[in-house]
């Protein structure tokens, strides 16, 4: 093959977790959106020099604004051999993209070529890509889904969590979407990604698993704090076999102040997400409840939101939204430590079909 090599998407894909590296060449923000899987950003022109070469396109003329982009480009291209890709063998095999597979991917490979490394550039670039993603997850492949449901505090992320660790098939959403699903559940350290980035990283875990396996999910809503799950996803995931994990209200209660220790360390955090229910619970509701986190008393405020709040709203949509549910299989829960957990996902993961079941009623 004669390098650089353009390819396509299509082309590319069957071999995209054999490249050496795969480069984003376009600027910060824009790698920032949404990327290919395991990308790394070397833009070609960085945020402040696009927004140079673009107002001078526009503004002057195309000639004035490439005087402009040329030794910019150049410069940014040295630093990064220098820098990035000084310790690269000849046969080190990178996949480099920009935004429609153009100008600046187009500058990288060719420089990358005369070095002598076997450089193929994605045709279309990341657009070509997005597209492909796109149509993937409105058309998702067919997979043995296995709905982890149950109330809020019941254990389903732990139990996610603890089935991936044993080596199971898990598509974690709200890890995913850096949000844990309900108002309360932005995290203090992480914002949530972009709806793109979303949907790239469902798109890489679907890509792969093993249809013949099964693959574990949460019955989650429509959307994940601010992300929405691909409609077609979500369908799939509705209408598949249901496990409805079971805790008891004061565990429930202890696991949830656990996993929500932020909020009793900053009530006012807290007080500040519970303004969202004034128009479900009322004025007088929400005082109280603020009060109560103000006082410390987050046990006692666990547990009215679960009865009040969460534990009703489940009940109404459940049945609803999830076909099977009223088949469920029933998977109860001791306790809430990491035994507890591991012996329910033993129970449920092909390879662990002979562990201790004693937490498992029909």
């Amino acid at each position: 093959m004669k390098y650089p090599a353009v390819l396509t998407f299509d082309a590319i894909l069957p071999d995209l977790d054999t490249f050496d590296a795969i480069i984003d060449a376009r600027s910060e923000s824009e790698f920032a959106l949404d990327h290919l899987p395991g990308a790394i950003n070397c833009p070609v022109l960085n945020d402040a020099e696009r927004i140079l070469v673009g107002t001078t396109y526009k503004q002057v003329n195309a000639f004035e604004a490439k005087k402009i982009g040329a030794p910019l480009v150049a410069h940014n291209i040295a630093r990064a051999i220098e820098t990035l890709w000084q310790d690269k063998p000849r046969d080190w095999r990178p996949l480099v993209y920009c935004w429609r597979g153009g100008n600046r991917s187009g500058s990288l490979v060719h420089i990358m070529a005369k070095i002598g490394w076997p450089v193929i550039q994605l045709d279309g670039g990341y657009k070509a890509y997005r597209a492909h993603v796109s149509a993937d997850l409105a058309a998702p492949p067919r997979l043995d889904w296995r709905v982890i449901c149950g109330t809020t505090g019941s254990g389903k992320s732990r139990l996610l969590e603890t089935l991936a660790a044993i080596g199971a098939q898990v598509l974690d959403l709200e890890q995913l979407a850096a949000h844990r699903g309900s108002v309360l559940g932005s995290l203090p350290s992480e914002p949530q990604p972009s709806q793109k980035m979303f949907e790239s990283r469902i798109w890489a875990k679907l890509r792969s698993f093993d249809p013949a396996l099964p693959v574990f999910v949460e019955s989650e809503s429509k959307k994940v704090g601010n992300l929405r799950v691909p409609d077609e996803v979500m369908v799939a995931m509705r209408a598949s076999p249901c496990i409805s994990l079971a805790l008891s209200r004061p565990d429930r209660v202890r696991l949830l102040t656990q996993d929500y220790s932020h909020f009793v360390r900053e009530p006012a955090a807290l007080n500040a997400q519970l303004e969202h229910l004034v128009l479900l619970h009322g004025r007088a509701k929400i005082d109280a409840w603020h009060a109560m986190a103000n006082a410390g008393e987050m046990a006692a405020l666990v547990d009215e939101l679960l009865v009040e709040h969460y534990d009703p709203a489940y009940v109404k949509s459940i049945d609803r939204n999830f076909a099977q549910f009223k088949d469920a299989r029933v998977l109860e829960l001791g306790d809430i430590g990491e035994a507890d957990f591991m012996a329910a996902a033993k129970s449920l993961h092909p390879v662990g079909l002979a562990a201790d079941t004693r937490v498992i009623r029909s």
